[in-house]
């Protein structure tokens, strides 16, 4: 397996070398760019596995870059901000990103969360990329999903990670605790309205009625229970 390969785009020479360091040696790849403009146009000719982005760029609305981000690459994307609010990490996570560090922080607490999100990324027991359900078919290689007439709906990396999370476990109820621990990230307010948006994307992605979800239930005070016919391959 090739060694995976983390982008870091934040304008502060210092935080670029500290990280770039600390995940070399911890063996990734690694490409620094400290303006969105050339972090966008490398993004043409090559795809990371996570994206680390500062939210204060000098050229781009840093959580703009993210929701985009989010939409159109398969990355795994962490924000490292010095934005400490509750609300600036609520609308990053609502906005797609998986996690969200804030400065001042360890770099081996980066690397540990990287290391988490790819886990995630990478499910054991299941490395089949497609899955058909209720005349839907989902591409994870490609993050889309494919109607039964042919039309394609792109999904990010978040909304991927809720999908799979479901088809792997049809029919049977997932709490909120099974989901942070199978999602990483901390528990807590941030964390459930991430989940409540995304889940709520995928609703509407699937073509869901929102007042009555066929496919994806919430059994209230409990979690979700995801009620299509899967098949993998």
């Amino acid at each position: 397996m090739s060694q995976p390969f983390v982008t870091i785009l934040d304008d502060e020479p210092q935080i670029r070398a500290m990280l770039s360091d600390a995940l070399t040696e911890a063996g990734f790849r690694t490409a620094s760019f400290a303006r969105a403009t050339e972090f966008e146009a490398a993004l043409a000719h090559a795809t990371p596995d996570v994206c680390l982005v500062d939210l204060g760029l000098p050229d781009r609305d840093g959580l703009a870059l993210v929701h985009r981000l989010a939409l159109e690459s398969g990355a795994a994307i962490i924000i490292i901000s010095g934005r400490a609010q509750v609300q600036d990490r609520v609308t990053g996570l609502e906005l797609g990103a998986d996690d969200y560090i804030i400065k001042p922080f360890d770099p081996t607490e980066v690397v540990a969360r990287i290391r988490a999100r790819l886990r995630v990324s990478r499910p054991k027991g299941n490395d089949h990329q497609t899955a058909r359900f209720n005349g839907w078919t989902a591409h994870f290689d490609r993050y889309i999903l494919e109607d039964d007439t042919g039309e394609e709906t792109a999904f990010s990396h978040a909304e991927g990670e809720v999908l799979r999370m479901f088809l792997e476990a049809p029919k049977r109820l997932i709490s909120r605790q099974q989901m942070q621990e199978n999602l990483g990230g901390a528990a807590g307010e941030s964390f459930d309205r991430a989940m409540d948006v995304r889940i709520s994307r995928l609703r509407t992605k699937l073509r869901e009625d929102p007042k009555n979800p066929r496919l994806i239930k919430t059994i209230y005070g409990a979690g979700y229970i995801f009620l299509g016919n899967v098949s993998w391959g």
